[in-house]
């Protein structure tokens, strides 16, 4: 099991964490969103939570609950920024 980041994502998720003041990486799931699926859900983490499984790239900790750790597998975050 893995989830990996770019090295974009990664830079990113550092400059967003130092300019927040606190927090000790990021978390990823997934969320039900009624007939149509699944939703990502992505947001600072300031502690494990139960369960947790923990992931470290490029100095960056992820944070992923049991229940998403199924569906994130082998995830590649990246960021990318374009256009306006």
């Amino acid at each position: 099991m893995a989830i990996s980041l770019t090295e974009s994502a990664a830079t990113r998720v550092k400059s967003f964490l130092a300019a927040r003041g606190r927090g000790i990486g990021l978390r990823l799931g997934v969320r039900k969103t009624g007939c149509s699926g699944f939703a990502y859900v992505i947001n600072y983490a300031d502690g494990p939570d139960p369960g947790d499984a923990v992931f470290e790239d490029r100095g960056v900790r992820v944070f992923v609950d049991s229940s998403s750790l199924k569906l994130l597998d082998g995830t590649v975050v990246d960021f990318v920024k374009e256009g306006l």
